[in-house]
């Protein structure tokens, strides 16, 4: 977004060699093909092909159908792949597929490192941070399995000169007020061993009152703490920011008043995990409910508002504090290479129907049925039921046992603030806690609202690859003026 800004024709030379290993990694297997031809090339290109469509529609089938349709969907997402290999191996085929299969690995491979050299990322600025005199560290000791026992996290902080509160998993604790009470008795510092529903709700806090949060990853997926670079596999080594540390500024997502640091769900997501049968079965929750959730008669669709422009009709929005590096990676996996860009990432997603599901593994972030945009404001409501006689049937039957994603938090949390009464609510999967809202539920970001503290050495800090765009490669190839939006 904004005005472009030119780097110049004079690429760096190792970009420049990168960009055309890269074109001559595309024309070798080019160059596979028009040889192969009549050797099975076509084959070769047309058997890949059919074989992620077939099993694309297997998904489809097996995630949005019960029946004989799930159970063709099962045998196609096995089969698939599996015949494609073995007519390859029949045909003779094989050394053909291995080595288009190479030389696309090598042309992304160079590709991506020669724009990662042509336009380095930015880093995000750290500064010396002092020692906090009276830090106040939250611990939840059933977050991740029990990660706070089993690493020592309350005899390591205590030595460390932080007052721990260590929550009771039996006598369910408002973690807001709690830290607002600590920063009433002087802390200096808020931090929290538990899942990212709690941290958000504490970081809330910090920002509030401009003091430093920590961030100690005893949860049990710790999406924050892996986007900082921390040790998700060694939670006590976040504790060494309160000896060794250094201050970074992030952004702080909003969503309807409530505090969010990793993403927001809407649709079908958040439906799923409204269930309390979800917490013991995520697997069979989410194939119970998924047909009626999306092909069922009388389906809810999202309509929003994405910095005042039209995005309807989707089954699934989530709105993510700062976007991810590669729409293509809708799973847990993703990352976001940077916390303070000011901008909220958005995703959308619209399959209805076998071809569209193709469509979408075939194109992935290019299909019809994939948006993905950055915004400042996302203003979310719904289309269909829920606006027609207030009861959406998902919110009917959810149940009110707290947040499962974030399970190992039960009991950490207050109650979310209510809607109005009478007003429309729907499902709200925030950092993974399921809650309700009333619509309009508007998502916005504070930026650079949270200052966070941690260690030095932080070992899970990596540069994530950038997004492949030939254009810029051929720019960067034959020494064109490369445009790019400015960081």
């Amino acid at each position: 977004m904004g005005a472009t800004r030119e780097t110049g024709s004079d690429a760096p030379g190792e970009a420049r060699f990168l960009a055309r290993l890269a074109l001559l990694a595309v024309l070798g297997s080019l160059l596979v093909l028009v040889l192969a031809l009549g050797e099975g090339g076509l084959i070769v290109l047309g058997a890949g092909l059919l074989g992620v469509v077939l099993c694309a529609a297997g998904v489809w089938w097996f995630v949005a159908h019960r029946g004989l349709l799930r159970v063709i969907g099962a045998l196609l997402v096995f089969l698939a792949p599996a015949g494609v290999v073995v007519l390859f191996a029949y045909q003779g085929l094989w050394l053909t597929a291995l080595i288009l299969v190479l030389c696309w690995g090598v042309a992304l491979t160079c590709a991506r490192a020669a724009l990662r050299r042509s336009r380095p990322e930015r880093p995000q600025v750290a500064t010396a941070a002092a020692r906090p005199a009276r830090p106040v560290l939250i611990m939840n000791p059933k977050s991740g399995g029990g990660k706070v026992g089993r690493f020592g996290l309350v005899e390591r902080a205590e030595e460390l000169g932080a007052r721990v509160i260590l929550l009771d998993p039996g006598a369910p604790a408002d973690v807001a007020e709690l830290a607002r009470r600590a920063v009433a008795d002087g802390a200096d510092l808020l931090g929290v061993a538990g899942g990212d529903g709690t941290q958000a709700l504490v970081a809330a806090v910090a920002a509030d009152h401009d003091l430093p949060f920590l961030v100690i990853s005893a949860g049990t997926r710790n999406h924050l703490a892996m986007d900082l670079g921390l040790d998700r596999d060694d939670p006590s080594r976040c504790l060494d920011a309160l000896t060794d540390g250094e201050e970074l500024r992030i952004d702080l997502g909003d969503v309807s008043g409530r505090a969010f640091v990793n993403t927001v769900s809407f649709g079908v997501y958040a439906d799923v995990v409204q269930r309390p049968e979800y917490r013991d079965d995520k697997a069979g929750t989410a194939l119970s409910l998924m047909p009626d959730l999306l092909v069922g008669e009388g389906v809810r669709r999202l309509d929003s508002l994405v910095d005042g422009a039209p995005l309807a009709d989707q089954q699934a929005l989530l709105v993510s504090n700062n976007p991810y590096f590669s729409p293509d990676e809708i799973s847990g996996t993703g990352r976001r290479p940077r916390l303070d860009d000011g901008e909220l990432g958005v995703l959308g997603i619209r399959v209805e129907d076998v071809a569209q599901a193709a469509d979408l593994a075939v194109r992935g972030s290019q299909s019809t049925g994939l948006t993905v945009l950055s915004a400042h404001r996302v203003e979310v409501t719904v289309s269909g039921p829920a606006e027609a006689d207030g009861s959406p049937e998902a919110v009917e039957d959810a149940g009110t046992d707290g947040p499962p994603e974030a399970a190992e938090d039960a009991g950490a949390d207050g109650p979310p603030e209510a809607g109005t009464s009478g007003a429309v609510e729907i499902p709200v999967a925030v950092d993974g806690e399921a809650l309700r809202m009333p619509i309009p539920v508007v998502c916005t970001l504070r930026p650079g609202a949270l200052r966070v503290l941690v260690p030095r050495d932080r070992p899970g800090v990596v540069a994530p690859p950038p997004a492949i765009d030939w254009r810029r490669i051929l720019d960067l190839a034959f020494g064109r003026t490369v445009r790019t939006a400015p960081r």
